[in-house]
């Protein structure tokens, strides 16, 4: 199996990060809709032994919820974590339209948050490593057609505006550690 060297440098910078004051390496996967953050943090995570992953898009509410994603990123997940307590918060079921059955994370020695928004300066300060993935804007339009379906276009419409209005606020990509090509792919199984 070839070496995969953006996956070894990651691994690397995460090794070589200086834990919360809880003893947890809280990895923050950023980047916009469809570059690849998923699949990264499932390499990642099983790269690093099987450590746990946390989506991010089981904490907006909906289609809509980019604004509402901080007091539970901050005070549910990231928090609690890096003081060494477990993140506990109550899934978004997109169907229903409501919260519904509990996530639960202990701490680990490495924890790995992933999608839109988990790098905001609301909780980037108590990450260990915040990595940036990035791919061109057909590809990931493409990707997000693929897994959300033609009749999804105008939400995609919606998320893109609001994810691009927060990055612009927050200025993520810039306060990155590793920044990764994720439109290196362009196969069927390329993912968020």
């Amino acid at each position: 199996m070839p070496v995969d060297p953006d996956l070894d440098a990651i691994c690397a910078a995460v090794l070589a990060s200086e834990p919360s004051p809880g003893g947890v390496r809280i990895v923050l996967i950023d980047g916009p809709a469809g570059a690849g953050k998923t699949t990264l943090a499932g390499r990642l995570a099983a790269a690093l032994g099987g450590v746990p992953v946390l989506h991010a898009d089981d904490m907006y509410e909906g289609w809509e919820g980019l604004p509402t994603l901080t007091p539970l990123l901050r005070d549910q997940v990231v928090g609690p974590l890096s003081r060494g307590q477990e993140a506990r918060f109550q899934r978004w079921d997109w169907h229903a339209g409501a919260r519904a059955d509990a996530v639960v994370a202990p701490p680990a020695p490495v924890v790995i948050v992933e999608g839109v928004g988990t790098g905001q300066s609301a909780v980037r300060g108590e990450a260990s490593v915040l990595v940036w993935v990035a791919a061109p804007t057909d590809l990931r339009h493409e990707r997000w057609l693929r897994r959300e379906g033609a009749d999804t276009e105008a939400a995609w419409l919606r998320w893109a505006r609001a994810e691009h209005d927060h990055f612009l606020a927050e200025g993520t990509r810039e306060a990155a550690h590793v920044t990764v090509d994720g439109g290196q792919s362009r196969g069927p199984h390329a993912a968020r």
